[in-house]
């Protein structure tokens, strides 16, 4: 269990963390801009948008790109997915040797229809033996160059399929570096509540660290999950959409402090521009204030910025225009309360898992690996 007394830093495999706190893949969210946004605002292990393994080796343009790092960040993390164990260990080593990567996990926890149909994502911890597979081929090829790699999943396919336990048991025997845990099954997508216990009860079961994920609202949230689940550390998802200072709360909690930031909405304004400059340093003016568009509405939840100001900031195409429109609000509203501890971003109804024909009627490895499962989705 994680340590709260002391500032020992977290550690995973070689690498040393300030604080046992790792950014959850997020796609079109933690590319490089934003990654360096959150590790201004507070230690951790941040780690960027999935990549797909047959894209990666491949030569795939917008797999390549996504391969980014900033000078400043400290570990180069990477979340790799794939279906084909041979694929993915060519991919994991392709990212050590010629990328530099300090870190790989892999997804084993998207609910995306158009994955799971496939065989994708949280489907496929079902078939352990294909699990097994993909882990200790991916392991293998990472092993020689030092860079621990971890794994995420959740509960199961649904209430009937739970995968989570015997996922654990793979991870360890194949020699990963730890295990993340979303609460909820599959068929939960991001509705309803996160199982805390089945954290609890995977740390239990296994002797390598287990980071636990689902309904990290508040540092206070991260806390308390910590307390009651004996996880090494934390993952943060939704919780930081629009909040990258969420980190530096994080980092003061998990030092012992009690601070922590209600930005004004003059101080909120400041990292918005500084948000849209780092995506613009990445991909240009334009196309960075297009990127940025989709993050408006996550940093104002909850202050009284019109609908007019909202729905021009959405549309905004050059720096010059954000500024302006920025220029609109009220620098000495202060911050929102009333949103604090409330979920962000999707959340939805559960919804039956979309699976290959006969997925459930074994847990043996297919025949068949179908490529067309290595989709450009994240998320978990």
């Amino acid at each position: 269990m994680t340590d709260l007394s002391t500032n020992t830093p977290f550690r995973l495999g070689p690498l040393a963390v300030g604080t046992p706190v790792v950014l959850a893949p997020m796609a079109g969210v933690t590319n490089v801009a934003f990654r360096q946004l959150c590790a201004e605002q507070g230690q951790g292990l941040y780690t960027c948008e999935m990549i797909t393994s047959r894209g990666l080796i491949e030569g795939d343009k917008t797999s390549l790109s996504m391969v980014k790092f900033a000078e400043s960040e400290k570990y180069r993390s990477v979340q790799l997915y794939g279906v084909d164990p041979k694929v993915m260990g060519r991919a994991a080593a392709m990212l050590c040797g010629e990328y530099g990567v300090d870190h790989i996990d892999l997804n084993f926890g998207c609910p995306v229809p158009k994955i799971t149909r496939k065989g994708g994502g949280a489907a496929l911890p079902w078939k352990s033996n294909l699990l097994a597979q993909i882990l200790n081929e991916t392991v293998k090829a990472a092993e020689p160059f030092n860079v621990p790699v971890t794994m995420k999943t959740r509960i199961g396919v649904d209430e009937q399929h739970i995968t989570y336990l015997d996922a654990g048991r793979i991870a360890e025997a194949s020699g990963c570096a730890a295990i993340t845990l979303h609460g909820r099954t599959a068929a939960q997508h991001y509705s309803g509540q996160a199982d805390w216990n089945s954290i609890a009860t995977l740390k239990e079961s296994v002797s390598l660290p287990v980071f636990g994920n689902g309904d990290i609202w508040e540092a206070a949230d991260a806390i308390e999950m910590v307390a009651q689940t004996g996880c090494d550390a934390v993952v943060i998802g939704r919780g930081c959409l629009g909040r990258p200072w969420l980190f530096a709360d994080l980092e003061a909690a998990f030092a012992g402090r009690t601070d922590r930031a209600f930005p004004t909405l003059g101080e909120v304004v400041a990292i918005m521009k500084r948000h849209a400059i780092l995506l613009g340093e990445w991909l240009g003016e334009e196309r960075g204030c297009i990127e940025f568009r989709k993050h408006v509405a996550w940093y104002l939840k909850g202050f009284r910025a019109g609908h007019i100001a909202r729905d021009q900031l959405g549309k905004v195409s050059s720096f010059a225009e954000l500024d302006d429109l920025l220029g609109m609000l009220d620098p000495n509203e202060a911050f929102p309360t009333s949103v604090l501890g409330a979920p962000r971003g999707r959340q939805g109804t559960p919804k039956r898992v979309a699976l290959p024909d006969g997925w459930l009627n074994n847990r043996e490895t297919p025949a068949f690996i179908d490529p067309d499962a290595e989709l450009n989705v994240s998320g978990g």
